[in-house]
């Protein structure tokens, strides 16, 4: 039996694990969950998984969630404090890390610490933190296991072949809803339009960053760190039908590539079992229905937030926690209407030229670095 923690047990990536876990039940046990500030949802996973702690990141959810679940033998702790504590419990072999943010940086190096093996979904922790957390995995003889569809797909592209005959990662992107528009046509989005994702089911934050390819851009950076690449080595290469889900370059030339349907729970699933592969009652693709797949380039003029990505990798240090801080602000502006569509990007630009970078730094810089952006944006917005 595999014991397992979950960070962000009640977003996208938390409910879809515990729909991994619902079909798996003789074989997967929930050891904590944590959340944010979702009250309802939390007493319903306690209920139904049972864990042994369950973590709120609000105090007054905390307070809430104690109360409800009085009747349940199960610890409700509250913020960083509680997520320390379920990254380190020996009752659990597997953290989950798929909570929105930086907080989820120190759980997963003291979870690495602890001996656990990390099923990564949380991007900043290697955004910000990759200089720290992958020298520390291979310390400790920890596996990273990507749980994004586009680094599970690498990954599983990589399995068997000798280390350092990459050539290339072709990354893949769907484009999102607003591929072949115009700088003209971007600035009337509105929030409703940029919600809309042609394949994929994300949630709000994840669906605005692919609408803007600044996801794929912090996708970019994750890349480098899980498979020590440089950056001139990682292409973006657009692919509407998200079928292929990325593919690698060998030396030779030859080209390996994972595809599937687009679902989250097969990348998710095949973190949870690695090496082994277990059976998922889940959409095959019908080549004959799919008739063909096409390519593109991404465009890094229009799009910009993405060139600004690898113009922050390129720069290293602090810089990509500039770059993530300032689209998680204005991302959460613009869902607020407080800002326009194409204010994401120039918020990002102005926050990397303003910052002086620091390099090598420590997480205690990191996480000062995204408070200095925080302010910085505060001042302008």
């Amino acid at each position: 039996m595999k014991k397992i923690a979950i960070l962000g047990s009640t977003g996208s990536i938390g409910t879809q694990t515990l729909e991994i876990v619902r079909s798996n039940r003789e074989e997967l046990e929930v050891a904590a969950l944590a959340a944010n500030s979702n009250v309802t949802l939390m007493e319903a996973q306690i209920r139904e998984f049972h864990p042994r702690i369950a973590v709120m990141w609000s105090a007054e959810a905390a307070a809430q969630l104690r109360v409800r679940v009085s009747d349940c033998q199960v610890r409700v702790l509250q913020g960083m404090e509680g997520l320390l504590e379920i990254a380190v419990m020996p009752q659990a072999q597997v953290l989950v890390t798929a909570i929105v943010g930086m907080i989820g940086i120190r759980p997963t190096i003291e979870a690495i610490k602890a001996g656990k093996d990390i099923a990564l979904a949380n991007k900043e922790t290697l955004v910000c933190a990759g200089h720290i957390i992958m020298p520390l995995a291979r310390e400790r003889g920890i596996s990273i296991l990507p749980v994004d569809s586009e680094h599970s797909a690498i990954f599983q592209s990589l399995n068997g072949e000798p280390a350092g005959r990459i050539s290339r990662i072709l990354l893949t992107a769907s484009g999102g809803p607003f591929r072949g528009w115009n700088r003209e046509r971007l600035a009337g989005v509105q929030v409703e339009d940029a919600l809309k994702h042609p394949n994929w089911a994300m949630g709000r934050k994840i669906t605005i960053d692919s609408s803007t390819l600044v996801n794929k851009g912090l996708e970019v950076m994750e890349a480098k760190w899980l498979f020590g690449v440089e950056p001139s080595q990682i292409q973006v290469v657009v692919h509407p039908q998200s079928i292929i889900h990325s593919m690698v370059e060998y030396i030779d030339g030859a080209v390996i590539a994972q595809l599937g349907v687009p679902d989250m729970k097969l990348p998710i699933q095949y973190a949870l079992f690695y090496p082994d592969r277990r059976k998922m009652e889940n959409n095959r693709v019908d080549f004959y229905k799919l008739g063909g797949v096409t390519f593109e380039e991404p465009d890094m003029e229009t799009f910009y937030g993405l060139k600004l990505a690898y113009q922050a990798l390129e720069r290293g240090g602090s810089l990509p926690t500039v770059y993530n801080a300032a689209n998680e602000r204005a991302v959460a502006l613009f869902l607020e209407r407080r800002i326009g569509y194409l204010q994401i990007p120039e918020l990002i630009q102005r926050c990397m030229e303003h910052h002086t970078a620091v390099e090598h730094p420590d997480v205690e810089e990191i996480l000062a670095a995204e408070q200095s952006v925080y302010d910085y944006i505060k001042g302008l917005v």
